[in-house]
């Protein structure tokens, strides 16, 4: 799984790196979608929140998948954090049944959070759009090397006998 979403934020990366050097078109000034390009939206932020609950951000590629559809990229921090605080509630609600809640660590990220998203909505809207997409490619390869990583180290630690193959083979 790591590894698929790994190769998927390297293609965005690559695909929103070549809009940003005005290679491949991106859009970037609508303020709503069409109808099929909303409904592969909504799919696609239902993927993101799946993958939230394996660690994976949502903002990065709600941003790139948003942008490339067309929309403002200042447009999609409200779609990104709706979209996380629905996943977050109804994740939330399996955590609290199994009992599998550190409430410390929930009331440090709401408390954090609160102040936190209205910094990120004031940067975002007064950045220059240019400098936001650079920054959200940084942050898309981050997490896709971080990815890469953990599925790599997963794949060592399940198939030892691989690695000694190769050493002793």
């Amino acid at each position: 799984m790591q590894l698929i979403v790994a190769t998927g934020l390297l293609l965005a990366a690559i695909a929103y790196g070549m809009t940003n050097l005005h290679m491949f078109p991106g859009g970037g000034t609508a303020s709503a979608l069409p109808v099929t390009l909303t409904v592969l939206a909504i799919v696609a932020n239902f993927v993101f929140g799946v993958l939230l609950n394996y660690g994976v951000g949502n903002y990065a590629p709600t941003l790139v998948v948003l942008s490339l559809m067309g929309m403002d990229p200042r447009l999609c921090f409200p779609i990104m954090a709706g979209a996380a605080a629905l996943m977050g509630a109804s994740a939330g609600v399996r955590h609290i049944k199994t009992g599998a809640l550190d409430l410390g660590a929930v009331i440090g990220l709401t408390l954090g959070g609160i102040p936190a998203v209205f910094v990120a909505a004031y940067i975002v809207v007064t950045m220059p759009l240019e400098v936001l997409r650079w920054m959200v490619l940084v942050v898309v390869l981050y997490a896709a090397a971080i990815m890469l990583q953990a599925a790599l180290r997963g794949r060592r630690e399940h198939h030892p006998e691989d690695a000694t193959a190769h050493v002793t083979g």
